[in-house]
């Protein structure tokens, strides 16, 4: 949660909250609850001050308060930017939602895009640009050329600057205007624009400028797990892509299950069988499967599962 998001506009209320900040970086979160409790005194309509609260309790142990204190964000912002019914969702308080609030995801990447390259590539060993890449070559040469890649969820363009010599053309959409920005930096893209995945294909913004069945090429690196059941974004790929061509995407290993997991990451896990289901409610066929550890969390792997699949034609 950075500055923007956190001031409350009160003077001695951002004074408390840095106490309970330094508090909490010293691992002391009951200290920390209780001088943030002072702040929200002051200002006790101040959201981003009540999502912090959230984390001391559940840091301290206190459940129910840092229940409760969800809850208070949510009713002060509908909208839910901090994710807190996310949050919520994780502490068993409430039923996790079909997708994240596209306020929270657009907040979350817009706050993450300076340093996105730096800490996953550097710091979590994230790998899916260059193995899903590697996937999509392995099984149409190194040598293919795409008349045109669509890139959805592209982020920083990290999948980008692997296939730019493979593509045409290449396109990415992303529904952080700081993703996009970075990604534009790698002077790698034809074609940057907004699109948010987790509407309708007809208001999502992939078709604003351009026609349906018009890529050769979609990939969907490392955001599947920012949209939940998936609902629309199959659908749209489906439309996006040419009959006979390919969708290249990535998603966290869900297990065994048949329904996609909400992890305390706040990413969405999705089973094998739930994206075999997805690819043949919308027209595709497996082409290659590959599992794989795409990322460091808190020390820990995180696994996935990268697919290749192509469009009926």
């Amino acid at each position: 949660m950075t500055s923007p998001h956190f001031s409350s506009g009160d003077l001695i209320a951002d004074r408390r909250a840095d106490y309970a900040r330094m508090f909490a970086e010293s691992g002391e979160f009951a200290e920390a609850y209780e001088v943030m409790e002072q702040a929200l005194e002051q200002v006790p309509t101040w959201a981003a001050g009540w999502f912090r609260l959230a984390e001391y309790a559940e840091k301290s142990g206190r459940k129910e308060a840092a229940t409760a204190a969800l809850e208070k964000v949510v009713a002060l912002d509908p909208t839910d930017i901090f994710g807190a019914g996310l949050k919520l969702a994780v502490l068993g308080a409430a039923e996790a939602p079909a997708t994240p609030p596209s306020s929270y995801v657009e907040r979350l990447f817009d706050d993450y895009a300076n340093r996105f390259d730096t800490a996953l590539v550097e710091r979590l060993d994230y790998t899916v640009p260059q193995t899903l890449a590697r996937l999509v070559l392995q099984h149409v040469g190194d040598d293919a050329r795409f008349g045109l890649v669509s890139d959805i969820g592209c982020g920083t363009g990290l999948f980008g600057v692997e296939i730019r010599a493979h593509a045409g053309r290449l396109e990415g959409f992303d529904l952080s205007a700081g993703m996009l920005a970075k990604a534009g930096e790698k002077a790698v893209y034809d074609h940057l624009a907004r699109a948010d995945l987790s509407l309708p294909a007809q208001t999502s913004g992939l078709f604003a400028a351009a026609g349906e069945a018009r890529a050769d090429l979609v990939s969907a690196a490392d955001v599947l797990m920012y949209l939940g059941d998936l609902a629309e974004v199959f659908p749209s790929a489906a439309r996006l892509v040419k009959p006979g061509g390919l969708f290249a995407f990535s998603v966290e290993d869900g297990g065994e299950g048949d329904a996609p997991l909400l992890r305390p990451s706040l990413r969405y896990a999705h089973p094998e069988a739930f994206i075999r289901r997805r690819m043949v409610e919308n027209g595709f066929d497996l082409v290659a499967l590959e599992k794989s550890v795409i990322r460091r969390d808190a020390g820990q792997p995180v696994h996935g599962l990268l697919f290749f699949a192509r469009r009926q034609g």
